[in-house]
């Protein structure tokens, strides 16, 4: 049975401008950069209520990244806001050099991940940022769930010393987390209590997590449901309390098989607690155009695909 209700479907990206013009009157240290989509980014009301602390560069993310380590320098806390395949694809180079290397405290701020931004195609729809940005080191990595979860890890990655990825997306998804959940870098949070198998899950899949985790409840199993908002540094103690009861996993992501967080729990699996594991996920393939539900179901991204995959991982116990 599903504890968690739909407050009203609504698009990630909001979250995170609202959490950043929350920031805005909050923080005088916070200051944004934006490559050309501030409509995109949702970041017009900080930009309208700070002027002098909004900084439209332009299409120029790699001059984009640079300024915004320069202004930690001076104290202040940069977001920067473009697509996530402009965020982390156009500017590795930038990133790894000018502020993962020295630490600096840059938020890296990231909308239209994965397959559903949709109609934009395979040259957008990168699948691959959660792992170029886990693999810089010092580098926190966050990819949330719905507006209310994106809204607060706004608001506390602007706390936490040192560069920050924080991905989110475009489409309208279930709203379902509580407005008020106090968001923890690096905890993984229970959403629902099973026996049979763990459900880890992360970014827009959550909410198709708790949708499968019903389904199989309807047959009789039991399954445990992780929201891991986190996947650097990842919670690996919330996984292995889970694994402890359950004894199989199954991981679902919007992103590539290679590099995300299914690997990066599969690491924690194979070092301290062997189980078997599922991965839902895309597997070795760039996207295509389409509607994102169409896509997430082609892929192999749906709630199916997790319920499959969770009797999949219980039958290799």
């Amino acid at each position: 049975m599903m504890n968690y209700t739909d407050q009203g479907a609504k698009d990630t990206r909001s979250g995170f401008g609202a959490g950043l013009s929350e920031l805005g009157e909050k923080n005088p240290n916070v200051v944004a950069l934006c490559a050309d989509l501030t409509g995109s980014l949702k970041m017009n009301a900080f930009a309208d209520a700070h002027p002098d602390r909004f900084y439209q560069v332009g299409i120029a993310e790699a001059n984009m990244m640079g300024i915004a380590a320069g202004l930690t320098i001076g104290g202040k806390i940069p977001f920067t806001g473009t697509f996530a395949n402009f965020s982390t694809g156009r500017v590795y180079d930038q990133i790894r050099q000018s502020i993962a290397y020295s630490g600096k405290n840059v938020k890296i701020c990231a909308s239209h991940s994965g397959l559903t931004l949709g109609e934009d195609g395979a040259t957008h729809q990168i699948l691959e940022d959660i792992g170029l940005m886990k693999m810089l080191p010092g580098m926190t990595v966050i990819n949330t769930c719905d507006f209310n979860q994106t809204k607060a890890a706004t608001i506390a990655i602007a706390e936490h010393d040192g560069p920050v990825y924080l991905r989110f997306g475009r489409p309208k998804v279930p709203n379902f987390t509580p407005a008020d959940q106090k968001f923890e870098i690096g905890k993984a949070i229970l959403l629902e209590e099973g026996s049979d198998v763990t459900i880890a899950a992360t970014g827009h899949l959550v909410w198709k997590a708790l949708e499968a985790a019903a389904k199989l409840a309807a047959e009789g199993i039991s399954a445990e449901v992780l929201n891991y908002h986190t996947i650097k540094p990842l919670d690996e103690e919330a996984l292995l309390k889970s694994l402890a009861k359950t004894g199989a996993l199954v991981s679902a992501e919007e992103h590539q098989m290679a590099g995300g967080l299914g690997e990066s729990l599969a690491g924690v699996l194979a070092r301290k607690h062997p189980a078997p594991q599922e991965f839902v996920a895309v597997n070795d393939s760039f996207g295509e155009s389409g509607k994102p539900e169409e896509l997430l179901l082609k892929y192999g991204l749906s709630t199916e695909a997790i319920y499959e995959a969770a009797k999949a991982a219980i039958a290799r116990k």
